[in-house]
């Protein structure tokens, strides 16, 4: 068995368990009968093991794949993706030592679980870096910034369990509608990986040419049904469905197409759930929720965002505009990631201001916490696929 497939299967071994430590955290939360046994029971001593030897296969899959390709896995919409949740894990596994929770991991498991269905929705091939990318700063950059991001979203969840306990659901008001949109968001994602697996199982194919930015002709093929054509297209497959809407060379055409399917997707999926469950989803989780500490929580999500600002300020910044300048001969040029990195460092400087100055515990920094992370979703999601710019190489 070669590089590559040793790391597919090193990968699938964490995704199954990652999966699984979820429901002994469950048995954790579920079965605690006091505090004592909540901080330190079987259940949670079974998750928290299966949760290392998960990472531990990560960690395996990440270098046999560099291996096998001979550069840093960094380099494309799939690798990023699995090392942001890989760093995801690894950062939980840190905060769980110094805070024994289990709630933090029955919901922190789910998130990196989808994370890397969404990432293997993306073609996973070894492929050879183009000259942009061929330098010792991908690692250095890209894995630092993963890794505050990554240090951040464990704030994010920390933030989510301190709201899912202390915001009544059976009650209209902001913070219930709020976090039922945080749910809602989640679903959208269920609803990506869903539609991809679905037309990837029917083996959708629609191909066009169309021009790019730099005026020239090139070849692009949907795996969905077009709704936005890429720009001055022309359809090679006339028995397929034409695009509704042609778009600006500016916005990747074929990502878009991808984006409103899935949310789509998501749409229908939610409305069954809530048809099903009669309920707020947000309510469905509550009582997994009832016996976290909520003072726990507020100071997991301050230490968080303590330790990733640092951490994503070397690497999504300072590196970045050192490589930029190597590679581009200049530190900034307004980007659109580089602008979205921007945003991001500053909307924590602000949390941390907010915190520090201000006060801001509680359910108002929790909620920093959350809108953090979509702030990074969005980043992963929106600027990374349809944005086009000098860093749209995935």
């Amino acid at each position: 068995m070669d590089l590559a497939s040793w790391s597919s299967n090193l990968l699938l071994i964490s995704f199954f368990s990652y999966l699984v430590a979820t429901l002994f955290f469950g048995g954790a939360v579920k079965g605690a009968k006091s505090k004592e046994t909540y901080n330190n029971n079987k259940w949670g001593n079974i998750g928290i093991t299966i949760t290392t030897i998960g990472f531990l296969t990560h960690l395996g899959y990440f270098f046999t794949r560099w291996g096998a390709s001979g550069h840093a896995p960094l380099s494309n919409m799939f690798e990023f993706t699995t090392a942001f949740a890989m760093m995801l894990v690894g950062s939980f596994i840190m905060l769980f030592w110094m805070y024994k929770t289990p709630s933090l991991g029955l919901f922190a498991l789910p998130i990196a679980i989808i994370i890397i269905g969404y990432a293997s929705m993306f073609p996973t091939e070894i492929t050879p870096l183009i000259p942009a990318l061929n330098s010792y700063w991908l690692w250095v950059h890209v894995s630092t910034a993963a890794l505050g991001q990554a240090i951040f979203a464990i704030g994010a969840v920390a933030g989510l369990v301190f709201l899912l306990k202390n915001v009544d659901m059976t009650k209209k008001s902001k913070s219930s509608f709020w976090l039922e949109s945080v749910m809602f968001v989640l679903v959208l994602t269920l609803g990506f990986i869903l539609s991809s697996t679905a037309f990837s199982v029917a083996g959708y194919e629609a191909e066009f040419t169309y021009v790019n930015k730099d005026e020239q002709t090139q070849k692009m093929i949907y795996h969905y049904p077009p709704l936005f054509g890429l720009n001055e297209y022309v359809a090679q497959t006339p028995d397929r469905m034409t695009p509704l809407v042609e778009m600006p060379a500016i916005v990747n055409a074929k990502t878009l197409t991808t984006l409103v399917w899935s949310v789509m997707t998501g749409i229908v999926l939610y409305l069954l759930m809530r048809l099903i469950i009669r309920k707020p989803i947000a309510a469905l989780f509550q009582p997994l929720a009832r016996k976290a500490n909520s003072q726990l929580m507020d100071e997991i999500v301050y230490r968080s965002v303590l330790i990733g600002f640092p951490v994503f300020t070397l690497g999504a910044l300072i590196f970045a505009m050192i490589w930029a300048h190597e590679a581009w001969s200049r530190f900034w040029g307004w980007d659109p990631k580089e602008v979205w990195a921007l945003i991001t460092w500053l909307f924590y400087a602000a949390f941390l201001h907010l915190r520090l100055s201000k006060g801001w515990e509680g359910k108002k920094s929790a909620w920093l916490a959350v809108i953090g992370f979509v702030i990074i979703m969005f980043n992963l999601i929106v600027v990374n696929l349809i944005l086009a710019g000098l860093h749209s190489y995935a």
